[in-house]
């Protein structure tokens, strides 16, 4: 790293056990709650800071509204079988104004990619083992 960009970061990362405090009392009031990884990442304040800040940028993208990427997270939290993120993140799709039944509606989106996901592959081995038609073994 050239020795500027050495120093900005080290002027950035000075600043990590303030950072961390405003950024957790962000994420309460985004979320609701502080997530559980938050208490284990911030013994290394600037792994947390900078974990932290990406996540939010990527949580937070200009082309989607707030409720919008709460469903996308919903739903990405269920196909990942993240029980604790599906939760908080369907109570951060509350607070963002989706209803219940667009949060039901992105569960059931992500159960049929997950569904679809596990029979692309199961029907391929079916197939190579019973044949094309699926009938008995060749």
């Amino acid at each position: 790293m050239k020795p500027e960009t050495e120093k900005l970061v080290e002027d950035f990362l000075a600043q990590t056990d303030d950072l961390s405090d405003e950024i957790t009392e962000d994420v309460r009031e985004m979320l609701g709650v502080v997530p559980f990884i938050f208490g284990a990442l911030r013994k290394r304040p600037e792994v947390f800071v900078l974990s932290a800040l990406a996540d939010y940028r990527i949580s937070r993208p200009d082309s989607l509204d707030q409720k919008t990427a709460e469903l996308v997270a919903v739903a990405a939290a269920a196909g990942a079988g993240a029980e604790s993120c599906l939760k908080v993140h369907m109570g951060a799709a509350l607070k963002e104004g989706a209803s219940p039944e667009q949060i039901l509606d992105a569960l059931l989106i992500a159960g049929m990619i997950g569904k679809t996901r596990i029979l692309a592959t199961t029907l391929r081995q079916f197939r190579d083992v019973c044949g094309e038609g699926g009938g008995g073994r060749e």
